[in-house]
Order: structure tokens, then sequence, then C-alpha cells
């Protein structure tokens, strides 16, 4: 009885080439060399310097008369990109031209606060990538998330410590639940996971858009849809003092690594998940309970973004508004993608990330280089992370198995009056096969 309902959840035809498909995609991403990231910025640099020059109007103004002086358009070329990358990278790490050393150093500390919530939710949509399962609802996790942490930190009044670890829990729980949902779907009808979390980001963000329309939730009389003010004591503390905003999310961020880390790596749990990742038949023969670890992997994915959004309203917001989530949950699957789906990786994507947003809105300032840039450099960076060939096709590396790469032969033409000649010539493989069933015929 239990092997027919086992079976009758398994996705059929199609559906289930395209989920062993995916299965293939999410491992041959994962199994992708260091290098591939690394090309694959610098390839999106090199997209971002074209438009970088293509919107300038100085450059625009020495292509008229390129032929006539071609090192006008150089150097203005060069100069142009010196200065739209140098602020980016200003904007980003070290300020070398700030007027103190608290204005120089600030840059960096901006980044860490851009990449909490990529770190977190990354790191929640990594693990649903090892286990072979795409988690496109990370945008409606972090809403459930921010959602209930939000509601316990301006709702109750709890002495400190206890009201940010209570916010916290509330965060991982509302994410767990909205991935939980996605999670026992997959798992008790085998409905694909793409679709269900697409349909929940759309369900989390107009539930928001409700609750926010009720005063028993918002806590305010403001016309307004936006939530009251989370109190001091469910806020998450300063790290550097109040001329910066880093806050205790990026050490929450360095802790969720490590234990994403600790559950792929090391325990029993991460093996299972592993191996539903590479092979969900061979795991099922070999003991593993397929629907349980599909319906935490979804949950444990969920409670990660769910604490991104926390982290997210806790840290910098304060206030639930319908735009809380932003475009984190979307900006977290590139994290994942290009992070490789490894703990480390993740952490140092959603830090590359952080700098991007944060360095591009001074690259605007100075040099009038639309923000939009950075969405381009990120859009593109994407696109060459999911197909790995491409990056190696145009660096002319080998694959990743040491087999070179495939140089096809041209057939050559048979000449003229030989088509006879060849027709009669034997195929020295029928005769040996013809010699060897001779020999069998004699014993």
């Amino acid at each position: 009885m239990s092997t027919e309902k086992t079976e009758s959840t398994r996705p059929s035809g199609a559906l289930q080439e395209a989920e062993s498909r995916l299965h293939y995609t999410l491992r041959e991403l994962g199994q992708s060399s260091w290098l591939i990231s690394l090309l694959a910025v610098v390839v999106a640099l090199a997209v971002g310097a074209v438009l970088i020059l293509g919107a300038n109007p100085q450059v625009q103004s020495t292509v008229g008369y390129f032929f006539a002086q071609p090192s006008d358009f150089f150097s203005t070329a060069f100069q142009v990109l010196r200065d739209a990358y140098s602020a980016l990278f200003r904007g980003a790490v070290f300020d070398w031209s700030a007027p103190s050393a608290e204005r120089s150093i600030r840059p960096i500390t901006e980044t860490m606060v851009n990449s909490v919530p990529l770190i977190l939710a990354g790191l929640g949509i990594a693990i649903g990538f090892r286990s072979g399962m795409l988690n496109i609802g990370g945008q409606g996790q972090i809403i459930l998330g921010a959602s209930f942490a939000g509601f316990i930190g301006y709702a109750f009044g709890l002495p400190v410590g206890a009201h940010l670890l209570l916010a916290l829990v509330g965060g991982l729980l509302g994410g767990a639940i909205w991935g939980g949902i996605a999670g026992v779907l997959k798992a008790r009808t085998g409905a694909n996971e793409v679709i269900v979390t697409i349909m929940l980001n759309n369900i989390a963000l107009y539930l928001l858009a409700w609750l926010l329309r009720q005063q028993w939730f918002t806590q305010t009389n403001s016309s307004q849809p936006q939530s009251s003010a989370v109190d001091e004591s469910a806020r998450l503390f300063q790290l550097l003092g109040g001329s910066f905003r880093i806050h205790a999310g990026f050490l929450v961020a360095i802790l969720a690594t490590i234990f994403v880390w600790w559950l792929l790596e090391r325990s029993t749990l991460g093996f299972e998940f592993r191996a539903i990742g590479e092979n969900p038949d061979a795991a099922r023969t070999a003991g593993v309970s397929v629907r349980k670890a599909t319906a935490l992997v979804l949950i444990i994915g969920g409670a990660l973004c769910g604490l991104a959004g926390a982290a997210h309203l806790l840290g910098t917001e304060y206030s639930l508004t319908s735009g809380i989530a932003g475009s984190l949950g979307f900006d977290a699957i590139t994290v994942a993608l290009l992070g490789r789906s490894k703990p480390l990786g993740t952490f140092l994507a959603g830090l590359l990330f952080g700098g991007l947003q944060a360095g591009g809105v001074l690259m605007q300032a100075q040099t009038g280089t639309p923000i939009d840039i950075v969405l381009v450099l990120q859009s593109v960076i994407v696109l060459l992370i999911a197909a790995p060939p491409l990056v190696r096709a145009i660096f002319f590396l080998p694959h990743p198995d040491g087999s070179p790469r495939r140089v096809r032969r041209r057939r050559s033409k048979p000449e003229p009056g030989n088509d006879t000649a060849a027709q009669e010539r034997p195929e020295p493989a029928r005769q040996t096969s013809t010699a060897n069933q001779g020999a069998d015929d004699e014993h």
C-alpha cells in the first residue's frame, strides 16, 4: 500500500524528464569551478564598461572624429572607465578621498549591511540547489519572516535580549511555515516546487498588503500602509556605534554560514539532502526518506529566508511596508548561483552584490553613470554562471573532465570514379565478424 502511495506521488512523463534535467543542471552548477565564477564577473565588468562608454556624452562626441584623431577617443574612454569603476570601488570598499578616517571606512560597512539579507536568503536558496530543488519562493519567505518579526517587535513589550531573540525566532518560524507549504505539497503530492513557490510569492505580497490595512496588525492610526516602528529592545544593535549602520545581523549571517556548512557537509541530514539532489531513486533505495527530506529542505531554506527578512527589518528598516522585501528574494538566487551553492561561496557572493549596491550609488552621484548598470552586471553574471560552457568557449577553457575542446572533422569527399571501388572494398569489421562466426561453427 505504501509503495503504491509513493509511486502515485512521483511525477510522470514530461514532468519527470524536466525534473531530471533540473537535477542535472543544479548538480552541474554546483560542480563548476571557482574560475568560472571569477571569469563571469570579469566578463560582466567588460560588458558594463561598454555600456558605460556608450552612455557617456564625452565618449559619444569623440566617436564623431575617431578616424581623424583616435587618441582622443581612447584617452577619454580610459578616463571615463577609471572614474566610474574607481567610484564604484570607493563606494563599496574604501574611500581614499574622504575627509576623515571614519568616512573612509564607511563604504565597507555599507557593503556589509547590504549583504546581510542577501547572504541569509542566499544560504536558504543554496540548500535547495544542493538538494536538487529550485526554490523560487525566497521573496515570499522573506515577506513572511519580516511580518512575523515585525509584529513581535512592535506589538509585544519584552525585556532587552529576550525581545530581539523572540523576534528573530518569529522570522525563522514565518519563513519556515511558508517554505514548508511548498515542501509538504511536493513531498505528499509531487507538486512542482517552482510553480508552487512562485504562486506563494504572490500570495505573500497580497497578504502583506491586506495586513497593512488592518489596525490590529499595524498598531497605528496612520492611513499610510505602514506599521509601527519596532521597539528599541527588538532592534539589532549597532556594532560600531551610531555613526555606522552595520549591525549584529552581520554576525548572524556569519553564524548561519557556519551552520549551513555543518549541516550540508558534516551532518546525516545534510548527507540525505545531497543524496536526493544527486539521485532521488538511489537515495530511496539506500533507505533515505525522500519525502521527509524534501519537506525539510524547503522548511530549513524557508527559515533562513525568513531570518533574512527579520534581519533586514530589525537591523535597517524598523517598519513594515509593502516593499519591505524589494528584490531580495530574486537577488538571493543570483547570490546562490554565483557562490556555486556552497556556504563560503554564497557568503562571498553576498558581499560582492552588497558592494555593487553600495558602490553604485556613489558611481551615479559622482560620474553620472546610471545605477541600472549595476543591474546589468548582476544579470550578466547570472547568465554566465547558468551557462558554464559559454564561459569556457569565450576563454577557450577545456572541459572540467580534462577532455580537450571538440573539433569537428570535415568528412572527406570520395574522388570521382572511386565510388564503385569503395563499395566493393570489404569492411574490416564485417570480415572479423565472419571469421569469428566461422570459428564458432568449427567448435
